[in-house]
């Protein structure tokens, strides 16, 4: 047992000895400029301020389209980049939005929903950003009411047919299928 910890000790020495280049002579001096730039830049995302979070379009009648703008201004201190809106279905379409916005600036995006609906309708559109968080949620409403002016379908008529008639099998195996 002495042997195999005077074995190691010595390994150990020769390793730590050999290696008598200095660490700091291999060290840039431009990859340090570099990481100490992005070292000072850590946690400083850009910040997005809204105008509002919801909106409510009120009453609307069924298929009547109606749209939104949404304002926002980056109050960080680095460019803040909107990537992607996404909406929760297809009949909210954002579009037209800013994709950069420097320090103090504003942008915008349009929401524009079909007016599809019966009832109390909530949508929802996720921002895709380089936030903090990486993503901002704004939603939609609208109280969407059948157009009393519009044609009322009528019902299906169902027709039986007594002269015709179906075959059945009464093989097992073969039950509810139709042999003409």
């Amino acid at each position: 047992m002495k042997k195999v910890i005077l074995g190691l000790s010595a390994l150990c020495m020769v390793v730590f000895t050999s290696c008598k280049e200095d660490a700091a002579s291999k060290v840039k001096s431009e990859n340090v400029a570099v990481a100490a730039k992005r070292d000072a830049n850590a946690g400083n995302f850009p910040v997005i301020a809204l105008d509002k979070t919801t909106h409510d379009f009120g009453t609307i009648m069924d298929g009547t389209p109606v749209e939104t703008v949404f304002n926002y201004t980056n109050t960080g201190n680095s460019m803040l980049v909107v990537s992607n809106i996404k909406s929760t279905c297809g009949c909210t379409v954002p579009n037209n939005w800013t994709k950069e916005v420097a320090p103090g600036e504003s942008g915008q995006f349009t929401v524009k929903f079909n007016g599809k609906g019966n009832g109390k309708v909530s949508k929802s559109l996720t921002m895709t950003t380089n936030t903090e968080k990486g993503k901002e949620i704004v939603k939609i409403t609208a109280m969407v009411q059948k157009d009393p002016n519009a044609p009322v379908q009528a019902a299906g008529k169902a027709s039986i047919n007594p002269l015709s008639t179906t075959k059945t099998s009464t093989q097992p195996g073969h039950e509810g299928h139709n042999h003409d």
